[in-house]
C-alpha cells in the first residue's frame, strides 16, 4: 500500500458521505433551507455549527406562533 489508500477505502468513504449527507439534506430541506448546506456535515466544526444553527435558527417553513402585538 505504501501509505495510499486502496480503490475500497474510497469507495467507503464516498458511501459515508453520501449516508451522512442524504438525510441532512432533506432536514435541511423541509425546514426551509438549501439542501446545499448538508454539505458542512463533512466539514469538522461547521458540522457542529449547522446542528446548532438547525436547532435554533427561525425555520422558514414552519409559521411564526411568536407572540402577536
Amino acid at each position: 500500500m505504501n501509505g495510499y489508500f486502496g480503490f475500497g477505502h474510497g469507495i467507503g468513504m464516498l458511501v459515508f458521505a453520501a449516508l451522512l449527507v442524504f438525510p441532512v439534506w432533506r432536514i435541511c430541506q423541509r425546514a426551509g433551507f438549501s439542501g446545499w448546506l448538508s454539505l458542512l456535515v463533512l466539514v469538522p466544526l461547521l458540522n457542529i455549527g449547522l446542528l446548532y444553527f438547525l436547532a435554533f435558527a427561525r425555520w422558514p417553513s414552519q409559521p411564526d406562533n411568536g407572540p402577536k402585538e
